[in-house]
């Protein structure tokens, strides 16, 4: 394991990764931070920036090479070994992070260097400082003994229930499959999604067409296939996924959600807190749930009744064009589909021919170096976990390398769902060398198939251009402190701003001809198309609005709840979300929950609404570009220095006002879901 172990500049040698000296590694890591710490407390010197935080910071970002890679790897080359290494190292970090946050002698040596208002610290240092100090708090600095242990060992068990949770829904989702032998049985199917399912029934040594719960096979079936049967059993084993429902219950997370929710609730009340969403929203911008839930019904009011009327016309439609008079969960996808296609003249499918892989990134390369000054180049010959992922590396105007990214793009088999920006390490100056940040972008779009290259949907295209947002926020940045670098220290509810920014670019003539040529013809989409994808855009976007408000309120109300302790009641707490604000009827054998790993898994507990938050922010942000110019070197530069370079070095809602000269407003949005004028 030490010959894989990164020197200060080097990328890490993933082929190289042994699973059995993965925890040696790792508590040799831990060992020898714990060493410094003690040395520096010990030290006579007046602690400060350079003598203090900056040799913490350093070992902190060894540690973060160290295990960022092998985390990586769990989610996207997963296998029984690795998984066993990663699950026995998370205790381990857990233990060492709360024994840092309830180090006394720790703390008071970073309070002092914050009294001291030494001339020398910056405001960037004392926003770090600042951060750190709140950090303590949270992690129970002043808690007595035996709660602090108490503390402790919730924060073990929710890291290995965290990664539990999300064991399962890998599992469940690559454990079911369905064989078929009849193409007539994927009537409907476009011929991408016929050689995507031989495909990947090809990769299994099988005969026929395979169709599985990776989402670019799921959602072909539900959007494209006739068979109303296909269709139900597909959705029952997707939204049964890691439940008591599923046919195979080995995975079910039902328990672990209860265990997250009771442990989550014990945290917050031993640090003074109501509830967990108080404890989760105390590092946010927003000021309070109560405020969230606020803005979360005001969207509801806005956008319910657009939803309403959106969702009686495609049962009107269904039932009189489709033969689908009892509109089922199941048939949403494919009745709106055929609904789209006689509003517009065009599906989904016919967009995919003009989303070539290779001119999507060409394309989103050229808006992103135009916007910001920088130049992307590829490089080859970069170890790698899988054939599919590529490696590029950033320069600024003065050839300057400034970052590096890997981008992996394609679902496959053992690699973990959805879309996600990970980072290996962040720009950081160390003492003697400045650090280049390294991002892994990775999503589960449609792979290539036969001698046919990936062909995206405009979903997909969304998807990482947003991703890449994130990925920017991570690189561009010009913080030289490791806690408030790229997205580190960045408000939980802001995070989402440039990913979302991004998104917009997906709509405009200007930029798509960018990325969009026919992979055959090399034709722009034709302006007729292009014309029915912008009457489009807001199709159902009312429906849209209230599938995240369920899921927002949701979050929230389940981490407001002091006494869950059964499934029962965290799905009669959906039921009721449902009731306030969802329009399509979910089946009762539903349980969307059991695999809703952003809040169970990841960053969001209580904090799933930071979505729409975020997107507030990002709509008016965008609103200048579409006052200014789409390629305005004054809002590109603005929005690069202003949001992107600054990190977490201060609030997320001065970067905004330093961007865009006022507050946030709300009417962005609206405007830009197409929420703005009344639904008759």
């Amino acid at each position: 394991m030490k010959s894989y172990l990164p020197e200060s500049q080097s990328l890490p040698s993933f082929s190289k990764i042994e699973t059995d000296a993965i925890l040696p590694a790792l508590e040799q890591c831990l060992e020898d931070n714990r060493t410094l710490l003690k040395t520096l407390l010990s030290n006579t010197e007046t602690p400060n920036w350079d003598n203090f935080v900056r040799p913490l910071e350093v070992a902190e970002n060894n540690l973060t090479r160290l295990w960022s890679p092998i985390g990586h790897l769990k989610a996207v080359k997963n296998n029984d070994e690795l998984r066993e290494a990663y699950n026995a190292g998370l205790p381990k970090l857990s233990e060492y992070y709360t024994e840092l946050g309830q180090n006394a002698d720790f703390f008071q040596a970073m309070q002092s260097i914050q009294d001291s208002k030494s001339a020398s610290l910056n405001s960037a240092q004392q926003k770090s400082l600042d951060d750190s100090l709140k950090s303590f708090t949270r992690s129970g600095i002043n808690l007595s003994e035996d709660k602090q242990q108490r503390f402790k060992a919730i924060s073990q068990q929710l890291s290995q229930l965290s990664s539990k949770f999300s064991d399962n829904v890998l599992d469940a989702t690559s454990d079911w499959t369905l064989l078929l032998n009849e193409e007539e049985a994927l009537k409907g199917l476009s011929e991408n999604a016929l050689a995507a399912a031989a495909q990947s029934a090809s990769q299994r040594d099988l005969e026929g067409w395979l169709i599985t719960l990776e989402f670019p096979s799921f959602n072909a079936v539900m959007t494209y296939a006739d068979d109303r049967e296909l269709r139900e059993k597909v959705y029952r084993a997707y939204t049964t996924r890691a439940s008591a429902e599923a046919v195979n219950k080995d995975f079910n997370n039902d328990s672990l959600m209860v265990e997250t929710l009771q442990l989550r609730q014990e945290m917050a009340e031993l640090l003074g807190f109501a509830h967990y969403a108080d404890y989760s929203v105390d590092v946010k911008m927003a000021e309070s749930p109560a405020q969230i839930i606020g803005f979360l019904e005001e969207l509801a009011e806005k956008s319910l009744p657009h939803a309403q009327k959106e969702f009686a016309e495609l049962k009107t439609f269904a039932a009189e064009q489709l033969g689908l008079s009892d509109l089922q969960a199941w048939d949403t996808s494919y009745a709106s589909d055929k609904l789209k296609q006689q509003l517009f003249d065009f599906s989904n499918e016919d967009l995919k021919p003009y989303f070539p892989v290779d001119h999507v990134l060409k394309g989103l390369f050229q808006i992103v170096e135009s916007l910001y000054g920088i130049q992307i180049k590829a490089q080859d010959d970069v170890d790698s976990w899988h054939n599919d992922a590529s490696f590029y590396e950033i320069f600024n105007s003065q050839g300057e390398l400034i970052a590096q990214f890997y981008l992996d793009l394609y679902a496959r088999q053992h690699k973990r769902g959805g879309a996600w920006m990970g980072s290996y390490c962040t720009r950081f100056d160390t003492g003697s060398a400045l650090q280049t940040p390294v991002a892994y972008m990775t999503c589960n779009a449609s792979s290539p198939t036969g001698d046919k290259p990936a062909l995206f949907t405009h979903d997909e295209v969304i998807t990482l251009f947003h991703e890449f947002g994130h990925g920017l926020h991570h690189m561009l940045t010009q913080v030289e402190y490791l806690s408030i670098s790229g997205i580190s220290g960045v408000e939980w509810d802001a995070v989402e701003l440039p990913s979302q920014f991004m998104e917009n670019f997906c709509w405009q003539r200007e930029t798509i001809d960018l990325f969009a040529a026919h992979y055959e013809t090399n034709e722009k989409i034709p302006e007729a198309l292009f014309s029915k994808i912008k009457a489009a855009q807001h199709f159902q976007s009312g429906m849209a609005m209230v599938r995240q408000l369920e899921f927002s309120l949701f979050d929230l109300k389940i981490h407001m709840d002091k006494t869950i302790d059964s499934p029962q009641q965290i799905q009669a707490i959906l039921d009721q979300t449902r009731e306030q604000v969802a329009v399509i009827p979910a089946p009762d054998f539903n349980r969307f929950q059991n695999g809703f790993s952003h809040i169970f898994a990841g960053g969001y507990a209580a904090g799933y609404y930071s979505y729409k938050w975020a997107e507030v922010l990002s709509a008016d942000a965008f609103s200048r570009f579409e006052e200014e110019g789409l390629f305005s070197e004054k809002a590109g530069t603005d929005f690069l220095e202003q949001v992107l370079q600054q990190g977490g070095s201060r609030p997320a809602m001065e970067s905004f006002v330093a961007f865009r000269g006022r507050e946030p407003e709300v009417d962005a949005l609206l405007r830009h879901n197409g929420l703005t004028g009344e639904a008759a």
